[in-house]
C-alpha cells in the first residue's frame, strides 16, 4: 500500500475513486449492492431502497456498469467486480467510507468540477479490469 495523501487516503485508491466512482450516489449504490453480492436488484428495487429517481439510478448503475463494478443480468444489477484487482479497491473503498467519509466524498467532488479529469480517467479505468 502507498503512502496515505490529503485526507489519509492512499493515491492508488484516490485513483480508484476518481476514476470508477462519479457520485456519491454511485458509491451508496455500489455499497448497497456490495452488502449481498448474491442478490440481485431490479432498478425499480434500487430506486424504492435508496429514495432515488429512476433516472439517478440508472446513471449510477451505468457509471458502476462501466468501471466493471457491477453487472446487468435479465433485467437485474447485482456486484460483480470484472477483475480480483476491483474487489479489492472497492473493499478498501468501503473501509475508508466508513472510517474517513468526508475525505472520500471530497475526492468524488473534486472529480466532478473537472469533466475533462473524468473523460480521461474512462481510459485508466481499464487497468484495473484486467
Amino acid at each position: 500500500m502507498s503512502a496515505a495523501g490529503p485526507g489519509g487516503i492512499d493515491p492508488e485508491l484516490a485513483a480508484f475513486i476518481e476514476a470508477a466512482i462519479p457520485s456519491v450516489w454511485a458509491l451508496e449504490t455500489l455499497i448497497l449492492l456490495k452488502r449481498d453480492p448474491d442478490s440481485a436488484w431490479t432498478a425499480d428495487q434500487l430506486v424504492a431502497e435508496m429514495r432515488a429517481s429512476t433516472t439517478l439510478v440508472a446513471n449510477c448503475l451505468a457509471g458502476l456498469q462501466r468501471a466493471g463494478l457491477v453487472m446487468e443480468q435479465q433485467g437485474a444489477v447485482r456486484y460483480a467486480p470484472a477483475a480480483p484487482a476491483l474487489a479489492v479497491l472497492s473493499d478498501r473503498l468501503h473501509d475508508a467510507y466508513r472510517e474517513r467519509p468526508v475525505s472520500v466524498v471530497n475526492i468524488i467532488a473534486a472529480r466532478r468540477s473537472d469533466p475533462l479529469k473524468g473523460f480521461a480517467d474512462s481510459f485508466r479505468l481499464g487497468g484495473w479490469k484486467t
